[in-house]
């Protein structure tokens, strides 16, 4: 199937499902289908995004920059996700309980407005790789379209590409947890010194970057391809990721890997 009959069976997807809640991130998997059920639903199509302290406050302002320019609905609902235990002692499956109490709150939602469903933007891409999350929500009920319509990750920046949409090529994202070993408990002070210390690469204009965090070690991941740009910069970097808190500060040579903290298991 090509990509444009890909697209149009995706859309076909959506229509049938009535109405529909996209849980939202602002990523480019939940963006694309936010756009294209706001196409073919209209008003019977909602994003909602669960905020705690595991997103970052940057990730929620190019969410709503998104929604503006494409005119959707969203709502921003708080999840006390740090209150719960077997997610704050961050095991293996601490993505299972995530997704476990998100669609609890997205499906009381749903049930509000009377929708018919909560859809999310996982893909075919995601079922090779490690992913927990994606059984808790196919457990609570939560729909794939992308998965129902045989697209992958590459699909989905594709077709937002040649639908003209700008997001096509926003870098992958994940909750600020991704950056924890597992194992080691998650607060709100090593989430908050991760999200500042990315956010400070960020403003250095690396686009793809993840700062993981070893107790008082920062591995800093970059594309391979910006590893000489990170370089030229070493000294303010290390002088700025010291001073939010971290003892050390290293590079990975390997670059950036998405769930490179799995190989860890």
């Amino acid at each position: 199937m090509d990509l444009k009959s890909k697209r149009e069976y995706l859309k076909q997807i959506i229509v049938r499902k009535g109405s529909m809640i996209i849980a939202f991130s602002g990523g480019v998997d939940s963006s694309l289908l936010a756009v294209l059920a706001k196409e073919t639903l209209c008003d019977k199509s909602r994003c909602i995004l669960l905020d705690s302290p595991v997103v970052p406050r940057e990730a929620i302002k190019e969410a709503q920059k998104i929604v503006k320019d494409f005119g959707l609905t969203l709502e921003i609902i708080p999840i006390s996700l740090m209150e719960d235990e077997r997610f704050r002692t961050n095991p293996s499956e601490r993505c299972y309980y995530c997704k476990k109490k998100s669609a609890g709150l997205l499906k009381q939602r749903m049930h509000e407005l009377g929708f018919a469903c909560v859809a999310d933007g996982m893909n075919v891409s995601d079922v090779d790789e490690y992913r927990p999350g994606l059984a808790a929500s196919t457990e609570e009920g939560i729909e794939h379209p992308f998965i129902e319509a045989g697209i992958t990750k590459t699909d989905i920046r594709n077709i937002a590409r040649e639908s003209g949409l700008y997001f096509w090529d926003k870098p992958s994202a994940a909750c600020l947890s991704s950056r924890i070993p597992y194992g080691v408990e998650i607060t709100s002070d090593n989430l908050r010194l991760i999200e500042e210390a990315e956010e400070f690469l960020h403003k250095k204009g690396f686009r793809q970057v993840r700062v993981r965090s070893h107790n008082n070690i920062a591995r800093i991941e970059v594309m391979k391809k910006d590893i000489p740009q990170l370089l030229s910069i070493q000294d303010k970097v290390t002088t700025a990721l010291k001073k939010l808190g971290f003892v050390y500060v290293t590079l990975d040579l390997e670059g950036y890997r998405s769930g490179s903290m799995d190989k860890m298991l």
